[in-house]
């Protein structure tokens, strides 16, 4: 299976926890096919001042090609920046042996490869999920690229991963949820655990992309595990 994973950014609260993803995803050696919905670029500004133009889109404007050199330094500086090695954040138990590329597709481009069920992927997650993308999704409404990727990997019986922020729940929030679970999705809503020794907020966002990570079957030391030593 090729190490492609796709990640939608949607336009709810929680866009660290899709950039610090990207990070371990190309670190790990994955490809990351990528698409920003607008309101998923607002997101990204508001809060964390990455604006982004996904009509002439650069990995500059995420800072994730701040790269110079060799292959070898890239993979040192993007593992470097996703903590592996460090003492409190490792995020493989073996070498990847590449660094993975990350390859943008525009919201609206249908004819982009993750539209089709042809096109292999070890999964997909949407990163924040928000409510309009979960009711997209849940009711196979999709009337953008993300939502249509995730529908192709709900009937390619492939792993998705939708990842909603939001607190209280309405009626359909919880609804649409339990169909998307239904039809063979995993709803995990950004909601990180403190029994692992949470020190940073660092830890907080590493939790959840670990437990992403887990979901995708990609082996991490994100975080320390219930009974682990």
């Amino acid at each position: 299976m090729p190490k492609n994973v796709c990640l939608g950014i949607t336009g709810a609260s929680g866009a660290v926890y899709a950039i610090r993803l990207i990070e371990v995803l190309l670190a790990t050696g994955h490809d990351v096919h990528l698409s920003i919905s607008p309101s998923g670029a607002q997101v990204l500004e508001e809060e964390m001042h990455l604006k982004v133009n996904l009509k002439k889109f650069k990995a500059s404007s995420l800072m994730l090609d701040d790269v110079k050199g060799t292959e070898d330094s890239k993979i040192q500086l993007l593992q470097a920046n996703a903590g592996i090695g460090s003492s409190d954040s490792n995020v493989l138990s073996v070498e990847s042996g590449r660094i993975g590329e990350l390859i943008y597709h525009h919201y609206q481009d249908f004819n982009s490869p993750i539209a089709s069920g042809s096109f292999l992927t070890q999964g997909m997650v949407v990163c924040p999920c928000s409510g309009t993308t979960l009711s997209a999704i849940a009711h196979g409404a999709a009337g953008n690229l993300i939502q249509r990727a995730a529908e192709v990997h709900l009937k390619e019986r492939r792993p998705l991963i939708v990842v909603p922020r939001e607190t209280p729940l309405s009626v359909p929030h919880i609804e649409n949820m339990r169909r998307v679970a239904e039809a063979g999705g995993i709803v995990m809503p950004a909601s990180p655990g403190w029994y692992h020794g949470v020190t940073t907020i660092r830890d907080l966002v590493d939790f959840m992309v670990a437990r992403i990570c887990d979901q995708l079957g990609i082996d991490n030391g994100l975080m320390k595990r219930w009974g682990a030593e």
